[in-house]
């Protein structure tokens, strides 16, 4: 789950001290021949403390990678530290309820058409 950058609710979330990360810059993988095999714009950011690592190449750009990567981490921190009490897990948990009400709804229309089609069918 990511978030969208300045999206609110993010200030709920662990801060995590520059000191606590160690951050490399490798190859990143996947298709794109040269430009990805010969450019690191991966990044790896793992928090110390947790152990937690996270790699971000979703972008040609270092620090557009190096700024999701610390969401991302973020947010996993966040949960692993908090576990049910944190924000993210609240909000997938809300998402996932979301779906399955979404799914429910769809699945009542399709027998209530299908009904019809019956009743227009028997007349």
């Amino acid at each position: 789950l990511l978030r969208a950058a300045g999206e609110k609710g993010a200030a709920h979330l662990l801060e995590l001290p520059e000191a606590e990360l160690q951050e490399q810059f490798v190859r990143g993988d996947g298709p794109g021949g040269q430009a990805t095999n010969k450019t690191s714009n991966c990044v790896v950011l793992k928090h110390v403390p947790s152990g937690i690592v996270v790699k971000c190449h979703q972008t040609r750009s270092v620090e557009k990678n190096r700024k999701i990567a610390r969401e991302i981490l973020q947010e996993k921190v966040d949960l692993f530290y908090k576990g049910e009490d944190s924000d993210i897990f609240k909000e997938r948990k809300a998402s996932e309820k979301r779906k399955q009400e979404k799914k429910r709804r769809a699945k009542e229309n399709l027998e209530r058409k299908k009904h019809f089609k019956e009743m227009l069918q028997l007349d």
